[in-house]
């Protein structure tokens, strides 16, 4: 059960009374939530705009956090914005720069096996994108994802199964060379 940010944290010496503050929690949880928005929205720079607004939400809604799991309460927030932002683009559609760009993973290993990953990737539904990025990338457990995203134990399960079919098949189907008859 996570701790309410208000409450003292233990800790060593004179620091140890000084309690955490809301501000201090949300900036310890800053790295996943960027990783989670850019998952969301497939570009960096719509991700940042997300991770902001996520911010800004928590704090204004600060009075509304009963005190109770803070992390899954802010990707929450993330969830319900990012949902409410693909709601709009559909009822008002815009073309960006940032969609003509290609996402890049940016690290180590073969960019084109990246680029392919990264395709295969944007090809999921949102909703299994999401439970598959908290669980395989976050490193989150079934019970926290559900407590995110508000859905049962079992969705979570069903859509992390569905994801990685779909992947595997998807990727699968691009290992396929053919290869044309010697004359």
């Amino acid at each position: 059960m996570s701790r309410n940010p208000d409450e003292a944290e233990p800790a060593h010496g004179a620091a140890a009374s000084a309690p955490v503050s809301f501000e201090a929690h949300m900036l310890a949880l800053l790295p996943s939530l960027r990783r989670y928005s850019r998952s969301l929205t497939r570009s960096d720079s719509e991700g940042e705009d997300l991770l902001q607004d996520c911010v800004e939400k928590a704090l204004s809604s600060r009075a509304q956090w009963r005190g109770v799991n803070f992390k899954s309460w802010l990707y929450r927030i993330m969830t319900n914005l990012h949902l409410n932002r693909r709601r709009t683009l559909r009822r008002h559609p815009s073309v960006g720069i940032e969609e003509a760009e290609a996402m890049t993973a940016g690290g180590p290993g073969d960019p084109l096996e990246m680029k392919r990953l990264s395709l295969a990737l944007e090809a999921l539904p949102a909703d299994a994108r999401a439970v598959l990025m908290l669980v395989a990338v976050e490193g989150y457990g079934y019970r926290e994802v559900a407590e995110m995203l508000e859905i049962p134990i079992g969705t979570v399960m069903s859509r992390l199964s569905r994801a990685r079919q779909m992947l595997r098949e998807q990727l699968a189907e691009e290992n396929v060379i053919h290869l044309r008859r010697p004359r």
